[in-house]
């Protein structure tokens, strides 16, 4: 089962065009890793990334 911001985050880049950029603000610890794990399985590249004491900030360009 995916995880809520990895899920929403599919959904938004569902309705991008090749080359647009979503930036998502997670929360959870373990979205770094499914993150991740996520690009790494698709055409989708992690553009930036920054975490701080409580957020995970995601930069992914729809591949």
């Amino acid at each position: 089962m995916c995880p809520l911001p990895l899920l929403k985050a599919k959904l938004a880049l569902n309705s991008l065009q090749p080359g647009q950029v979503l930036k998502v603000i997670a929360t959870d610890p373990g979205s770094e890793r499914d993150f991740h794990v996520f690009v790494d399985q698709s055409r989708h590249a992690i553009r930036a990334f920054e975490k701080d004491e409580r957020t995970y900030q995601y930069w992914i360009q729809k591949g």
